[in-house]
């Protein structure tokens, strides 16, 4: 929003563009007067950025991961009412005197009281100033505080054992949360949800005492139930299949099948077959014949019979040493009911505590006691939020300057002996430094626009083994030659920190580097691509050599095989040899002989040419000839590097860049420093390797013959008497 400010500003022609500078105290209370369109940034993201990510996230009142102008604006307007003299923004302080804090009004007051208590807490009473390190760690700020506005009490928030033990059963039960003491504790929710499981349980087990039928068993019932679904199917299925032999006799064999199955197990060893020999029925089957539990049992289910028998059978029908169908329907009905019973059950989450201990919870009745404790620690809210409050004005303090010399401006990156807080650390390849490095938060927007930057990229993918992490960075390299840098090969990066990682090329966008680079660019790719055809051709040729060579023996070999040596090495009778075509010869060589005459044609008219100039003019031709390669490349190269833009590749990061962010030729060539010799080194020119020249006595003589050769030609062609030199 364009704004009209009585306020003076100073602005900078900084990277192409003018840029405001914040030098000033006035110049941070009167920023919100700034016309945004006078930002170098409109909106950064949170993650990524070489400044402490708990401030940003404070300057992100939104939490939506990004720091726009009016949460920045906000955050300047907040920390400057809160200082006394908002100056000391400018100086980035670790700490703040106390006496600095603005006590005018009551949020100030409040703010000098939390300080003093933080201080307190801390038992650092008697300091005078306030420092992040004192507020960063919030549980040793809390530790000592039963309350501390959290809505969460532990057992330190209350002397009385009673109530104790409570929290402790509301934690093994219901569950805890983190107090910021660091202590487990309760809530008002986790106390609500105990009683409440309490009360829900004690009325269910409740049911069980008021109606004995219920626990048929006493406190075994539960044992019971399980022994009696351990026999249930096999009771069933006996009591079946006796009424199957009531309604058919001729049936009783087939529901038997016992004799084949017997026969099939007998010569094995049959104490390996229990589980054959359970299958087969629970005993004989015969009409209406009750079921004995002591004697003509399947002996892989007698040891549960008799525990059924003991258990569950005696206590029900104490003179019977068998059961009847309606009396094994009896024993079905009982145990039905306490299945309908369990199934129903309600506040199983404190049912480990016993109903003993739930009774006594209950009659204790601490709730109210415990919602009070809440309550009173909830009392604390204000105080508590003002503690952390202190946090983030020291935090504030320390890196709102820095955020704004690189979001109104572009301060860092330009300036000779700062790093913006978006470089991430320094690139060490093909001898030489790059400090213009970024984190790649988004390889998909990088491929779509990061070229639109006319800037030679590299991206290189790092890893740090003594971090366990890895990150992609993307480079411009702003300086030097390109002639080695390729996908993968491999580099050092060093991040702000100090920490080395391994540093791998994946990916190259290609723009020009320098003019000099540019310069040599048409004759590096006519010698490129004469070496690329050289080898395609010498690959070829090799190629076909080999295969001729190959062709030939195998040839050979196979005729050995089939005929006999001799009959090989002698020529087939009446066949006569391939006569000399002499005519085809000489049509080859003609057409050589005419290119070659082509050619000497050209080079003569060209040589014929360059010495029909005057002397002084043969070295302005060859300049101009070298211009007219060179050139073009040149112009381009030189167009590119005007233009080049930092903002694309950051716009890939997310950010939304306001204005240019040109690296023109000067500043690029800071961002990469090329390798120097330390000042006074001494140099041995003396290289062992170093191949073996010609004597100077020969290369003497190799120039007066030279010399000699032109000044015959020269005299040959009439030169001399041309130029007046005789």
């Amino acid at each position: 929003m364009e704004t009209q400010s009585s306020h003076i500003w100073k602005f900078s022609r900084v990277g192409g563009v003018n840029r405001v500078n914040i030098e000033s105290a006035q110049d941070l209370l009167h920023l919100d007067e700034l016309d945004q369109k006078l930002w170098t940034v409109l909106s950064c993201p949170v993650q990524g950025l070489n400044i402490d990510e708990a401030t940003l996230k404070l300057i992100d009142t939104d939490a939506d991961g990004r720091i726009r102008v009016p949460e920045v604006l906000e955050a300047v307007k907040w920390t400057c009412s809160m200082l006394i003299n908002p100056e000391i923004i400018l100086q980035q302080p670790e700490s703040i005197q106390l006496h600095h804090i603005q006590t005018n009004f009551d949020e100030g007051k409040q703010m000098l009281a939390s300080a003093k208590q933080i201080l307190s807490n801390l038992e650092k009473s008697s300091q005078d100033y306030i420092s992040i390190l004192d507020t960063a760690d919030t549980t040793a700020i809390f530790a000592k505080t039963g309350f501390n506005g959290d809505g969460i009490i532990t057992s330190i928030s209350t002397d009385l054992e009673q109530l104790q033990k409570t929290i402790e059963f509301c934690i093994s039960t219901i569950g805890s949360v983190t107090d910021r003491s660091g202590l487990t504790g309760v809530n008002e929710e986790i106390v609500n949800e105990f009683y409440t499981n309490c009360h829900e349980y004690l009325s269910w087990y409740s049911l069980a005492e008021q109606n004995k039928a219920i626990l048929p068993f006493g406190d075994n019932t539960e044992n019971c139930l399980q022994l009696f679904e351990a026999v249930q199917s096999k009771i069933d299925d006996y009591f079946l299949r006796c009424q199957i032999a009531e309604f058919d006799a001729n049936a009783i064999d087939v529901l038997h099948n016992i004799v084949s199955q017997i026969e099939s197990i007998s010569s094995k060893d049959i104490t390996k077959c229990i589980d054959q020999i359970a299958a087969l029925p629970l005993s004989k089957i015969e009409p209406q014949k009750p079921l004995s539990l002591i004697s003509g049992i399947n002996p892989a289910w007698e040891e549960k019979m008799h525990q059924f028998y003991t258990d569950i059978v005696i206590k029900m029908f104490p003179k019977n040493t068998h059961i009847t169908h309606s009396e094994w329907k009896n024993i079905i009905d009982i145990f039905n009911e306490y299945i309908q019973w369990k199934s129903n059950k309600k506040g199983e989450r404190v049912e480990a505590l016993g109903i003993e201990t739930i009774r006594n919870i209950l009659r204790e009745n601490n709730k109210n006691s415990l919602l009070e404790l809440i309550a009173q620690d909830k009392a604390l809210e204000n105080e508590a939020n003002n503690i952390f409050l202190v946090d983030k004005l020291l935090r504030f303090t320390r890196d709102l300057y820095t955020l704004l010399r690189n979001y109104v401006t572009f301060h860092d990156l330009y300036a000779p002996h700062s790093r913006a807080i978006f470089e991430v650390g320094t690139l060490f390849i093909e001898q030489r430094s790059c400090n213009l490095c970024i984190q790649v938060s988004d390889m998909a927007k990088h491929n779509t626009i990061a070229g639109y930057s006319g800037m030679f990229l590299i991206y290189c993918d790092c890893v740090s083994k003594t971090l366990h992490k890895q990150m992609t960075i993307v480079v411009g390299l702003t300086n030097g030659d390109i002639d080695n840098v390729m996908v993968g090969r491999n580099a050092v990066f060093y991040d702000r920190d100090g920490n080395d990682w391994d540093a791998t090329i994946i990916k190259i966008i290609e723009n020009p580097i320098s003019i000099r680079q540019a310069f040599w660019s048409p004759y590096r790719k006519v010698a490129r691509f004469i070496e690329t055809q050289a080898n395609k051709f010498a690959a070829s040729k090799e190629n076909k050599v080999t295969s001729q060579v190959t062709n030939s023996i195998e040839k050979t070999t196979n005729e050995a095989e089939s005929k006999n040596v001799m009959e090989i090495s002698a020529p087939p009778a009446g066949t006569q040899p391939q006569p000399f075509d002499i005519g085809k010869f000489v049509g080859i060589f003609a057409a050589i002989g005419m290119a070659i005459g082509a050619i000497g044609a050209v080079l003569a008219s060209f040589i014929s040419g360059f010495l029909s100039l005057s002397w002084w003019k043969m070295p302005l031709a060859i300049l101009a000839i070298i211009l007219i390669i060179s050139s073009p490349s040149m112009f381009i190269a030189w167009l590119k590097l005007r233009k080049r833009n930092l903002a694309p590749i950051l716009d890939a990061n997310g950010w939304a860049i306001n204005a240019r962010v040109l690296i023109n030729i000067p500043f690029g060539n800071t961002l990469t420093q090329l390798v120097k010799l330390p000042k006074n080194s001494k140099i041995d020119l003396k290289d062992p390797f170093e191949k073996t020249t010609t004597p100077v006595w020969l290369k003497i003589t190799y120039v007066i013959v030279c010399l000699g050769i032109i000044i015959a030609l020269l005299w040959y062609f009439g030169y001399f008497v041309k130029w007046g030199w005789i």
